[in-house]
């Protein structure tokens, strides 16, 4: 990540993300740069593994919800409930994606906390700061639903987010 996009992307987390300026359970909010009703573009990411990925497998297949989060980000923990009952309730219908920023974390502690509170998302590492670049994305805790079609129907950030509502919209 180059050093504007990277000051971008903090200064974005110090502003709208998990830290002290905007509380848990912040009410949510539109957090990405692009409009609703548009086409989500492929994403170039990693596995936690290292081996390059991307989210164009699932674009425009099924509905999507993509959660942006960090291990550090106290509205991700307050989400992390809402993400897991709606992937057990929707699981079927719906790929659940997390997209782990590199920010101040690396894939093996994205792994380990994964592991300690059961996080069972399909997740990826974004090492080079790619959902800034190509989404517009403001801070962890970003919330992004794709409907079938490939269409953006949602996006918010915050711990506050009604993450079953969010869900319906994709279906």
């Amino acid at each position: 990540m180059n050093l504007a996009r990277r000051w971008r992307w903090i200064t974005g987390l110090a502003l709208v993300g998990a830290t002290a300026l905007v509380p848990v359970g912040a009410r949510a909010q539109y957090a990405i740069d692009l409009p609703l009703g548009s086409t989500l573009p492929d994403l170039n990411v990693e596995t936690l593994d290292g081996k390059p990925a991307n989210l164009a497998a699932y674009i425009g297949k099924t509905p999507m919800v993509i959660e942006v989060w960090a291990t550090w980000c106290e509205n991700c923990e307050v989400l992390a409930p809402k993400m897991m009952a709606a992937k057990k309730k929707y699981g079927q219908q719906v790929k659940f994606i997390g997209l782990a920023v590199s920010f101040n974390q690396s894939p093996q502690r994205v792994k380990l906390y994964m592991a300690k509170h059961g996080f069972d998302v399909e997740t990826f590492y974004d090492r080079k700061g790619e959902a800034d670049a190509v989404y517009g994305v403001k801070a962890t805790s970003t919330v992004i639903v794709v409907n079938k079609a490939g269409k953006i129907v949602y996006a918010g950030a915050g711990g506050d987010q009604d993450i079953d509502a969010a869900v319906k919209k994709g279906l």
